[in-house]
């Protein structure tokens, strides 16, 4: 039996994640397109792999999902990081809110898979979860400090609203055109209201 040279094999590997990486590529368009019951057969096609690829690859959907979703919560907490060092706390605060729920919306169903995430701790998504909602949590206690945002709110009463506007968005697409609108009730709810005759520190 011959074996391989390292170049075969260098070579093989290579084919392999360019393969992985074009199936990545057409998942996110899929999924984006379809939501998270995305047909993984529509994936193949459009990487221009064979199914069995794909297999290979990501052996089930959650497989697939799974790296998609941790990519999304793991480039969410860095952003995180970078508002909160280029931004005025509040204004962090709002424009991080504004990216989770454009990017969140982009996936039909997310919304519960995330609330499910962040309980269930024997998930693999759990820690990227985490880590994204610890982040998130550090510019609203930052924006909460600055007087510009209500203290009684916390991270899981953030979460839990910032969720179910893209659950509406899930349930009724049709509101689709209403999701500018109904940020920006949430984040009015989400400001400090000054006492009577006080001027407010949000500003008008």
């Amino acid at each position: 039996m011959t074996a391989e040279s390292p170049t075969t094999t260098r070579g093989r590997r290579a084919d392999a994640e360019r393969n992985r990486e074009r199936i990545l590529e057409a998942a996110r368009a899929v999924v984006g397109e379809q939501g998270t019951q995305a047909s993984l057969r529509d994936v193949a096609r459009r990487a221009d792999v064979g199914l069995g690829t794909l297999y290979r690859h990501f052996p089930t959907r959650e497989a697939l999902l799974e790296t998609l979703l941790r990519e999304r919560f793991d480039g969410l907490a860095a952003r995180a990081a970078e508002l909160g060092r280029s931004l005025e706390p509040a204004a962090a605060l709002t424009e991080w809110l504004h990216g989770f729920i454009l990017s969140t919306g982009g996936y039909r169903g997310l919304a519960g898979s995330l609330m499910a995430t962040l309980n269930d701790e024997d998930s693999p998504l759990h820690a990227s979860c985490l880590a994204m909602r610890e982040a998130a949590g550090q510019l609203l206690g930052r924006a909460q400090e600055s007087g510009r945002i209500r203290p009684d709110v916390d991270g899981t009463d953030l979460f839990a609203l910032v969720n179910a506007l893209g659950w509406i968005a899930d349930q009724a697409p049709s509101a689709a055109d209403r999701g500018a609108h109904l940020f920006t009730v949430f984040m009015d709810g989400l400001k400090t209201r000054p006492a009577s005759g006080a001027p407010d520190p949000a500003g008008p």
